[in-house]
């Protein structure tokens, strides 16, 4: 176990904005001109968002800085969080048809075993965090009607959206505190 005097500094790419990811320039995730149009597009906007700023805590690191924990008695590591997000994206596909879709990676794993410092287990994961990502999206765009109700429990499209970005944004909050444990980069 690590201790405090062995902590990353904290550290940053912006120059404007000590305490930000990059600069506001800089961002990918802020685009050109007014913002979405109607209610789903934002909604598909914001999860947008969310997916490139968890991509964006990933970004650089090797499978062992991936894989790494964080404090303990926490079992959590940015690949156990997009490991965890694969099997979230295949969950809501069975919300919207109603038939149970297998886990990927076997039985729930809530203690992140299968995240491994190994890179072929990395590029799996991310490789199939887009496959999935693009699955459940393919889905839904099948049900543009927000107030539509699903097979699973009844939930509206609307309500899965909006649970959509809450998963990826508190996940995201997740791996804002994980990047700095491994290597002091402070999120925006």
């Amino acid at each position: 176990m690590r201790r405090m005097s062995e902590q990353p500094a904290r550290w940053t790419q912006a120059t404007v904005y000590a305490d930000m990811w990059t600069d506001p320039d800089n961002d990918p995730r802020d685009g050109d001109g007014d913002g979405p149009e109607g209610e789903l597009a934002t909604l598909l906007d914001f999860l947008a968002g969310y997916r490139m700023t968890l991509r964006m805590k990933c970004e650089g690191l090797d499978a062992e800085q991936l894989a790494r924990r964080s404090v303990p008695p926490s079992t959590m590591s940015l690949l156990g969080l997009i490991r965890h997000l694969v099997e979230v994206e295949r969950d809501w596909r069975s919300w919207i048809s109603g038939d149970p879709v297998p886990k990927l990676y076997g039985v729930k794993d809530a203690d992140f075993h299968g995240a491994v410092a190994e890179q072929a287990v990395v590029d799996a994961a991310f490789v199939d965090l887009e496959r999935e990502q693009s699955a459940t999206d393919a889905a839904l765009a099948e049900h543009p009607d927000l107030s539509e109700r699903l097979p699973k429990d009844g939930i509206a499209v609307r309500e899965l959206m909006v649970h959509r970005i809450e998963e990826y944004a508190r996940h995201c909050g997740h791996a804002d505190l994980l990047r700095e444990c491994v290597d002091g980069r402070v999120g925006q």
